[in-house]
């Protein structure tokens, strides 16, 4: 199985952008706890200190959002692709944005 790290987590994994796990568990929470072994800084900006996935967290297997598919009991597989994406906030909306030549 495959997790794929944001870039605002990966300075928690090494620097990389994706972290094979070569045994690949029954369920998401199993799953993750492989990944904590890996990247163990990575824990506690996914997950609380109760191990429930904090509220500005998303987790798809695959393109499935896990708050539908059962959570951290959602069933994954050798081949399954596990995303966590954190929330983007931020930013100022404008309808007359315009890019800097610059850039």
């Amino acid at each position: 199985m495959r997790f794929q790290i944001p870039g605002a987590l990966r300075e928690f994994a090494g620097g990389r952008s994706q972290i094979e796990i070569e045994h690949p568990p029954a369920n998401l929470n199993s799953a993750l706890g492989a990944l904590w072994i890996t990247c163990p800084g990575m824990r506690d900006r996914v997950v609380t200190e109760q191990g429930e996935v904090r509220q500005h967290i998303s987790i798809f297997v695959g393109e499935e959002n896990i708050r539908y598919t059962g959570g951290l009991a959602t069933p994954v597989s050798s081949d399954s692709v596990i995303s966590i994406v954190p929330a983007v906030s931020g930013g100022k909306s404008s309808a007359n944005t315009s890019i800097p030549a610059e850039l």
